[in-house]
């Protein structure tokens, strides 16, 4: 494995963290569905939570360090074959993705199964996302091999996916990123999926309100990392076995 230049202990709690909070957003599947955070100096080492472990119970320590080239015989017994092929070529490939958010949530899954799933900017939180999603409306199965790679290639640049009949993924130099856009993409699907329900004509926001808005979002530079902060505070009163 490459040389490890981070904290991988601070990492584990980290990513431990959102594991938990997940479960009380009610963003979860119990096993399903995975998180990793590359440890290694050039992102092909990483974090990611073992299969059969639910989210409510995960610590620090179950996290498996992993390959993105290779799994161990070892790894390869405890890791959901479609996790490590998707969040390994997202690491392989994708610079930006130094932690990965993947998910099934109700909202956002809901939109993913639409026509257009593409989620327009009708408040503030929406307005985070706009023109910053890669749509994927090529769903090919359940992300082994081949469609690993395609995924990574549509993902480009950008720090999330919207994974067509199927749920969707951020990314982030840290944690805390990619959970802040998770948290904050899956609240903005709800918004928009209960407006729709509505029946009623939307109120868009127009490009240029749009785009600043989500500019404006962009420059809090520090609000992921508080966010990520506050929730560790409360699992450290509350659930403090997170931490081992």
């Amino acid at each position: 494995m490459s040389q490890i230049n981070t904290d991988i202990n601070e990492a584990r709690r980290d990513m431990a963290a959102i594991f938990r909070w997940v479960v009380r957003e009610g963003m979860h599947e119990g096993i399903a569905n995975h998180f990793s955070c590359a440890v290694s100096d050039d992102g092909q080492t990483f974090l990611i939570n073992p299969y059969g472990i639910h989210f409510s119970k995960l610590k620090a320590s179950d996290l498996l360090l992993v390959d993105a080239h290779e799994l161990s015989d070892e790894a390869r017994a405890r890791v959901d074959p479609t996790a490590w092929s998707i969040h390994g070529a997202m690491h392989r490939n994708n610079p930006q993705a130094g932690c990965i958010v993947h998910l099934h949530t109700h909202y956002a899954t809901a939109l993913s199964v639409l026509e257009s799933p593409e989620l327009p900017a009708v408040d503030q939180t929406t307005a985070r996302f706009h023109n910053r999603i890669a749509i994927d409306s090529g769903f090919g199965g359940m992300g082994v091999g081949d469609e690993a790679e395609r995924l990574s290639r549509l993902l480009g640049n950008k720090m999330m996916m919207m994974m067509g009949n199927h749920g969707f993924l951020t990314v982030g130099p840290t944690p805390a990123l990619a959970f802040d856009l998770a948290y904050h993409f899956e609240r903005g699907c709800r918004t928009y999926i209960t407006a729709l329900s509505t029946g009623r004509a939307l109120s868009v926001l127009g490009d240029d309100v749009a785009e600043k808005t989500a500019r404006q979002w962009e420059s809090y530079d520090d609000a992921n990392e508080q966010h990520l902060a506050a929730i560790r505070a409360v699992l450290d009163e509350e659930e403090p076995d997170y931490r081992h």
